[in-house]
């Protein structure tokens, strides 16, 4: 005699990602399994508002030997050590072959620190410091976007040595490229398809589903809605959306920059609950090219990725079947949301 069907929620099934056009594969029965795996222990923070040997810091010295002013607010200035030059001329050669296929990639490089307190992180800064980074993002976006080479520009922020940052101070990167990068690609072709299809944005009907649902949101207020969104990889990944379709940072209202800040604090303060820690991750905003077309089917959005599992030394691996195979998680999304929605919205420490 066979065993009864189970609720699809406690069996593998996959799900369907429509921004990446993938599967994500769902293992709940796996959270059960016993972790004889890597731990790593979580670096303590120094807790100190200023670090003379800091590169980031106000008046102090950076790598490539120019010296900080004494900001008081958000810095902005260009990555000492690029990965994107703007003057990159290589001698135009023909590629040899179909398969070895090679292009010159022009680009600008910047560096926002957040704020002069070393100690801080966006969950523990004010919404207000947050509102002005915000506009910050928005002023870069413009003036990179306006360059004639530029096509896309890409801000994302590394937190925590788990996720690559090699400092602590606040900060974020901007890549500015003469090309729209691959997953930006992706996005914006799916949202194009679906507008072509549906006669709606994707982003637009995929936040007022959820909303209904309700399940898998974790925070919002009258501009922002945050989600583990249903097709979600990491273990406790968000997607942060704004409820009006809007395509860039240029297009956000004085109300929405606060709004935006306040969800931002909203997001990572509940990370650091979750295991009382300063939660690493990496957190990227999606926004329409900047090469002066419309893409009204591209909704701007942020991605939060953090790789923590368990508890603050057990984290999530990209490997095995996720390097050959696909994207796999154990724990559900409506599990995960749960988890993060009910955490209080001070912060531990505070």
């Amino acid at each position: 005699m066979s065993d009864s069907p189970r609720p699809l929620h406690l069996v593998p099934h996959r799900r369907y990602n429509p921004l990446l056009r993938q599967w994500v594969l769902v293992s709940p029965q796996r959270t059960e399994r016993p972790w004889q795996g890597e731990t790593s222990e979580p670096a303590a923070s120094k807790g100190l508002d200023y670090d003379p040997v800091c590169y980031l810091c106000p008046g102090n010295a950076r790598s490539g030997g120019v010296h900080n002013p004494a900001y008081t607010g958000v810095f902005a200035f260009d990555n000492d050590f690029p990965a994107l030059l703007s003057d990159a001329q290589p001698d135009a050669q023909p590629n040899a072959s179909p398969l070895l296929v090679t292009q010159p990639e022009r680009g600008r490089c910047r560096v926002i620190c957040f704020h002069p307190n070393h100690s801080l992180t966006l969950a523990r800064m004010e919404a207000d410091d947050i509102t002005t980074v915000v506009a910050a993002w928005a002023g870069e976006t413009a003036a990179l976007g306006d360059l004639p080479y530029i096509n896309h520009v890409q801000i994302f922020e590394n937190r925590g040595a788990m996720m690559g940052s090699s400092n602590p101070h606040p900060h974020c990167q901007i890549w500015a490229t003469e090309h729209v990068p691959d997953d930006p690609l992706r996005e914006m072709a799916a949202q194009q398809e679906y507008r072509e299809e549906h006669h709606s944005c994707l982003l637009c009907d995929y936040t007022a589903t959820e909303l209904a649902q309700a399940e898998r949101v974790v925070a919002q207020n009258d501009h922002f809605v945050a989600i583990v969104p249903y097709w979600a990889t990491w273990p406790f990944e968000t997607l942060l959306l704004p409820r009006r379709h809007l395509g860039s940072f240029t297009d956000f209202t004085a109300d929405e920059r606060c709004a935006f800040a306040a969800m931002l604090k909203a997001v990572t303060t509940r990370y650091d609950n979750l295991f009382q820690i300063s939660f690493p991750y990496s957190l990227g905003f999606h926004q329409r090219p900047t090469d002066g077309k419309a893409h009204e089917s591209m909704h701007f959005h942020a991605h939060f990725f953090p790789p923590l599992l368990r508890s603050a030394e057990i984290r999530k691996f990209m490997v095995g079947f996720e390097m050959f195979g696909g994207p796999q998680r154990d724990l559900t999304p409506e599990t995960a949301a749960e988890r993060l929605r009910a955490l209080p919205e001070k912060h531990y420490l505070d």
